[in-house]
């Protein structure tokens, strides 16, 4: 049997075959590994923080999935730093809360809470965001976890997606590949952290086609839905209940 060691994937951060994970030593790294690994990461933030005018107002519960070190839901809280409003952080990873925590101690209207996206219970919230979040949600759960936000978000309220998605055929996917892989050699990663990268998210990160997606945001009952960014394979989606 041919033994895979331990590959680094960039970042001072090192991960085995299949198994990546956000927690271990990842948080202290995350924030410059993520804005390498991901185009437009930053553009994608500003976007999210300028949607969020339509939607905040006084008395308004924002959440963010999968909040990582809580860099967005800080700008988020940041632009509306004279309202009345209450941002929740939501994660798998207690370490990441930790940094989290730290990094938005001055902002008291900004809470974090460790649980799995199926387990905890959303209060009812007008501003909802999931960043490269639902991707990592197992394909059997990701429609529950879906129907959930549907349901938590108050009528007029809304729900920004942001995945990386797979091509519609094999022939745009290739393509869609090659060119990832291009801005990841341009950003300074070697052919062996790339490839380590790939290998360790082989059953941990299952995106789907743009098609899949809002098929997910339908079924859930959202009708009205918007690509609001895409570049290459990342595609931010907002629909509205």
């Amino acid at each position: 049997m041919q033994f895979w060691p331990v590959a680094s994937v960039g970042d001072n951060i090192s991960a085995e075959n299949s198994s990546w994970t956000f927690g271990g030593d990842v948080p202290k790294s995350f924030d410059a590994h993520v804005s390498k690994s991901v185009p437009l990461y930053a553009e994608g933030h500003e976007i999210i923080a300028k949607v969020s005018d339509y939607f905040v107002q006084d008395g308004s519960t924002i959440y963010d999935l999968g909040c990582s070190t809580g860099e967005l839901l800080r700008k988020i809280g940041e632009r509306h730093a004279g309202k009345d409003i209450r941002l929740i952080g939501v994660d798998r990873v207690e370490g990441m809360l930790e940094v989290a925590r730290d990094k938005c101690k001055e902002d008291p209207r900004i809470q974090f809470e460790c649980a799995e996206l199926l387990e905890f219970e959303m209060q009812p919230a007008d501003f909802v965001f999931a960043y490269y979040t639902v991707q990592f949600v197992r394909p059997a759960f990701r429609q529950d976890v879906i129907n959930r936000i549907w349901k938590g978000l108050q009528w007029g309220g809304a729900f920004l997606m942001f995945e990386k998605v797979r091509g519609p055929d094999a022939r745009f996917q290739d393509i869609l590949t090659g060119l990832y892989n291009d801005y990841k050699l341009e950003q300074g990663y070697s052919s062996e952290e790339i490839i380590g990268k790939a290998r360790s998210l082989k059953g941990v990160l299952e995106p789907f086609s743009t098609a899949g997606n809002i098929d997910l945001l339908h079924r859930a009952g959202f009708k009205d839905c918007m690509t609001i960014m895409r570049y290459l394979n990342f595609e931010g989606t907002l629909a509205i209940k």
